[in-house]
């Protein structure tokens, strides 16, 4: 689906669940931003009999209806019929749908979606205000993610400054960008370093200034067998140096799924009478990994090093001290 397109799409979707009325498709022609691009009268109509389709494939509950018989069709979505009920999500499953949420947060979409309802406000149309809040996002994305995700998509070189974390100094990096991925809730770019001429990545909260798409589009390609997850959370060509940290832990049985994907199972063991394996796993960042573990309360047990035993352990004290214990 073309940019363009989706951009439609969220503005339609606000402009029905923002109202209660039925809006006809003329006014609807009107209000969202994206339909008066149509060429003509059938062209408008051609595109908007494809985006009710779209939205119907999507599960959106679209109505159609008139409040008498003197009124024409118009359309809506019922706020009863698009909301979700209580949904209960393992941990892995809430952590996959935190990302996602992670990802549809940017500035351009928040813009986008104020000035639809802005719009909709302009034309008359009675807007409920808490609608922004069930399509609004909420997390913050960093000012490099859209410049960057846009050289991916397109295939083209960038360059930007970059600040290492173990000096102050701005170096200017070129970069052919294979993807940009989240891993701890930091967002990176992966991409070959043509000054390094050799794979990297780099942590998005260090780039300062401006992100400069070079060259033309269409000239980087990623490699099939590269897996921009797994490089990132520890692979030979992480960008910052620090020693490597090879951790021992114990995990229950079938829990710690976040930790699991990057460890190696070297062994059994019961502990408190709960089943689990011993595991080993390479940290690249040591000082971040304390929070990542205990994040995973007592499903996650360090064996060493001590060091790292100990700031696990201080911060699920810290937790428990502060009444945030989990079960």
């Amino acid at each position: 689906m073309s940019t363009a397109r989706a951009e439609r799409l969220v503005n339609l979707v606000l402009a029905l669940l923002s109202t209660r009325q039925y809006l006809t498709a003329e006014r609807i022609r009107g209000i969202v931003p994206g339909y008066a691009d149509a060429a003509s009268t059938e062209a408008f109509f051609r595109m908007f009999e494809r985006d009710k389709a779209e939205l119907r494939e999507l599960g959106i509950p679209l109505e159609t209806g008139s409040y008498s018989a003197f009124d024409p069709e118009g359309y809506r979505i019922a706020r009863r019929d698009y909301e979700l009920g209580d949904i209960d999500l393992a941990p892995d499953e809430a952590t996959a749908v935190a990302l996602a949420a992670r990802l549809w947060d940017s500035p351009e979409l928040t813009g986008q979606a104020h000035g639809a309802l802005v719009k909709l406000r302009a034309a008359g149309v009675e807007v409920d205000d808490q609608t922004h809040a069930m399509v609004e996002p909420r997390v913050h994305t960093e000012p490099a993610f859209a410049p960057l995700l846009a050289a991916v998509q397109n295939g083209q070189v960038v360059r930007f400054d970059y600040r290492r974390s173990d000096s102050p100094d701005r170096l200017t990096r070129t970069l052919e960008p294979w993807g940009v991925v989240s891993w701890r809730a930091r967002w990176y770019v992966v991409g070959h370093d043509r000054d390094r001429d050799a794979p990297r990545c780099f942590r998005l909260s260090r780039i300062s200034g401006e992100v400069r798409a070079i060259g033309e589009p269409g000239v980087v390609r990623r490699p099939d067998d590269v897996d921009l997850l797994t490089f990132v959370a520890g692979s030979s060509g992480r960008d910052d140096r620090s020693p490597t940290t090879t951790a021992r832990l114990w995990l229950a049985e079938g829990r710690a799924a976040g930790i699991r994907r990057h460890a190696r199972v070297v062994g059994a063991r019961t502990v408190d009478g709960i089943d689990g394996d011993v595991v080993e796993i390479d940290l690249y960042h040591p000082e971040g990994a304390a929070d990542w573990i205990a994040g995973h309360g007592p499903d996650a047990l360090v064996l060493e090093p001590d060091v790292l035993a100990k700031a696990v352990l201080d911060r699920l004290e810290r937790v428990a001290g502060g009444g945030g214990g989990g079960r």
